[in-house]
């Protein structure tokens, strides 16, 4: 490629360059390389806006070709009410390791959604029981949906319960997945019994309350947490957490944000935590030995996730001629 142009990414076209598959294989990828001391480590900043959050998270991973990544994401919940426009907005930077340059910026919608759905999906394979057949997600929003397309691509799912905030939504949510995957989606308004009923229970939304309890809990459950990417959102009751077989994406990013941060408010130890994703990934450390065991993953959402998608994205780019370049800097500028 030409060293002096930088590519730029639109959503629609990020969402034509990479598959269900090509996120599954991307955060394997992601985790064995960083277990395996392959990436630079990631950096989380967390920044309060007076109606909405900033998540600013940086890593780089080394593939054939060294990347570092940089992105920004505001969180602003009330978008979709003030102007029409959805919560997340955000861009990825994608830089040349080896000497800074900055290769291509793209938006971080399409990406964040896919790589998250695809995580919770890996750690599935490892700690959800194997014949998991019914699933539990919880917040129907956009989240919610891909997760419920990802895990039926690694477990034999035939039933899920929608629950959400929002009971109209859920039932919305039911009657739009159903007809899609061909399997029975059925609305609820009390999460206790459906989660009670399920292999695996999926938690992705905003909530600063938690709603997930321990008398829920019951042997072989998987509860993959998902929405708690910053130091007040809270989705699972910290004896949950202290009653289970805690796996973390990090535990040192989790200690901070996830629902390991609250436990440990509450006195749970960060030694607690059974291992990384990536260690279990690896083979480094055990994942689920038990068919009885209780297993919560938490899931703070990781850099390491986002260089490695915007990395594939950005060399699938490359290939197809797909984006649009531009020029930062002129040759004279670049070189001296």
């Amino acid at each position: 490629m030409n060293i002096d142009s930088t590519l730029l990414l639109t959503r629609d076209e990020l969402k034509s360059l990479l598959t269900t598959a090509d996120y599954l294989e991307t955060v394997e990828e992601a985790f064995l390389a960083h277990a395996e001391g392959r990436t630079l480590k990631p950096a989380l900043m967390h920044v309060d806006a007076k109606v909405g959050e900033f998540h600013i998270k940086a890593g780089g991973i080394f593939l054939d070709r060294n990347f570092f990544a940089l992105k920004s994401n505001g969180g602003f919940f009330g978008n979709k009410a003030r102007y029409g426009m959805p919560p997340i907005q955000g861009v990825i930077l994608l830089c040349d390791a080896d000497n800074g340059y900055p290769l291509a910026i793209m938006d971080s919608t399409a990406i964040t959604i896919g790589r998250t759905a695809a995580t919770t999906a890996l750690a599935a394979r490892h700690l959800a029981v194997s014949d998991a057949s019914v699933v539990t997600i919880c917040g129907c929003g956009t989240q919610g949906t891909e997760h419920l397309r990802y895990i039926t691509e690694v477990r034999p799912i035939k039933k899920a319960f929608a629950w959400d905030a929002t009971f109209e939504r859920a039932v919305d949510f039911a009657g739009m997945m159903s007809a899609e995957l061909d399997i029975t989606v059925e609305a609820v308004k009390e999460l206790g019994p459906a989660v009670l009923d399920s292999d695996i229970c999926i938690t992705c939304t905003p909530s600063r309350i938690p709603f997930v309890h321990k008398e829920y809990l019951h042997p072989g459950l998987f509860i993959a947490a998902v929405g708690a990417d910053s130091p007040e959102k809270h989705e699972l009751d910290a004896d949950v957490l202290k009653a289970s077989m805690v796996v973390a994406d990090l535990v040192e990013q989790c200690a901070h944000v996830g629902e390991l941060h609250h436990a440990i408010d509450a006195g749970m130890s960060v030694s607690a935590v059974c291992a990384e994703l990536g260690e279990i990934v690896a083979g480094q450390k055990p994942g689920r030995q038990s068919d009885e065991d209780v297993i919560v993953f938490d899931a703070t959402g990781t850099a390491l996730q986002d260089v490695a998608a915007a990395a594939r994205a950005f060399t699938r780019a490359v290939s197809t001629g797909t984006g649009t370049r531009f020029d930062f800097f002129s040759r004279v500028e670049l070189f001296t």
